[in-house]
């Protein structure tokens, strides 16, 4: 009850008594590691409980919580002010810090004073490319609940199980990818103001209209997964176009399948705008562990993640993506072109994953300050 900004003081009141209550009841900790953000009231708090137990705050800072709040509320809010004022001051208060970029690194001393070390996202050992036969299951399972899943024609032979993109002989379960079968475009997103999917949804309008031209291109399977508050808005905008070529279905994913979807697409496609230009987007970083190709619209620090031209493509608007959904998949499902080489050059790379990388990173960061 009352005006907003009276709701939101005795949220994060209540939030602060919560948070602190339930810290002060655990066993005693050597360290704190507070993901930020949110980190409104939790950096006040987790520096409070530290003091108490004479613990180390370690900071993670993934992204600034003001820059977020600006979204909704503009920059220039009183909230959003304060919000930056309590961020940029108590962040000073961590006894060691950590960040996803070299360009927050840089930002946190020039304008926090706050020394950092930077530890990029990396993939868990579970995103990985999905053998054939998982990639078939899956299909089959999403074939029960999605259109776009089920095979376009009937089977030939009545022993063969058959999804849109594979088919299986269920006399010796030898699995094969179905002739003529589309191509498996997918996307991951919290339906959230930083990303506009409108730019996605243009350029499969576009990718629609190259086919009615004549190019030679495969019907496409889009996935567009993850819930959250604008996918009623967008699944409206989907429900009015009408394709030939295209097929969109915005399924929630149960957990342990949506690393082998990643691992059995074709493409990604990124449309996270970070907020403050210095974050970069986690589900990329989970597609490249799954050696999946990705085309991600351009923010000021992408290049840390997305090399254009070697494991991906950067664009800038839906024109300019529907021109590299035409390029890489010109021939398709060809052994050869850019969609191959960025596959390929995924492959070579061997990137850390996640605990190889915090092994190599921060206990060398917590052990000379012991």
């Amino acid at each position: 009850v009352g005006p907003k900004l009276f709701q939101y003081v005795i949220k994060v009141i209540v939030q602060a008594i919560q948070l602190l209550y339930t810290m002060l009841t655990i066993d005693q900790p050597s360290y704190i590691l507070l993901q930020n953000p949110p980190g409104l009231p939790s950096i006040a708090v987790a520096w409070v409980a530290c003091l108490f137990w004479r613990s180390k705050l370690i900071i993670d800072w993934h992204n600034y919580g003001y820059t977020i709040m600006s979204l909704n509320h503009g920059r220039n809010h009183p909230l959003v002010q304060i919000a930056k004022w309590y961020e940029k001051l108590c962040g000073r208060l961590s006894d060691y810090n950590l960040c996803v970029t070299n360009a927050m690194k840089e930002d946190l001393w020039v304008n926090c004073n706050i020394k950092a070390v930077t530890l990029y996202d990396k993939p868990a050992s579970y995103f990985k490319e999905t053998p054939l036969e998982l990639q078939h299951h899956l299909y089959m399972k999403l074939a029960k609940d999605y259109e776009p899943f089920k095979p376009r024609t009937e089977s030939v032979s009545s022993n063969a199980e058959r999804s849109a993109f594979t088919e299986m002989d269920e006399k010796n379960g030898h699995v094969i990818k179905t002739r003529g079968r589309p191509a498996l475009l997918i996307s991951s997103t919290s339906w959230t103001e930083d990303e506009d999917f409108s730019v996605l949804l243009k350029a499969l309008e576009g990718y629609e209209r190259y086919i009615n031209e004549g190019v030679k291109l495969p019907s496409l399977v889009c996935v567009i997964t993850g819930k959250g508050p604008l996918k009623d808005y967008y699944n409206g905008l989907i429900n009015k176009m009408h394709f030939k070529h295209v097929q969109i279905c915005t399924p929630w994913l149960e957990a342990e399948d949506y690393p082998l979807l990643l691992g059995s697409a074709d493409l990604g496609v990124c449309l996270h705008k970070s907020s403050s230009g210095l974050d970069l987007p986690m589900k990329v970083v989970d597609m490249f562990g799954c050696c999946l190709p990705v085309c991600a619209i351009y923010f000021e620090c992408l290049h840390e993640l997305v090399k254009h031209n070697e494991n991906g493509l950067i664009f800038r608007d839906s024109n300019e993506l529907a021109e590299q959904l035409k390029m890489l998949f010109l021939g398709f499902p060809t052994l050869e072109g850019k969609l191959h080489n960025f596959r390929e050059n995924l492959r070579a790379s061997k990137q850390l994953r996640w605990d190889e990388s915090w092994d190599q990173t921060v206990l060398p960061l917590l052990g000379q300050n012991e």
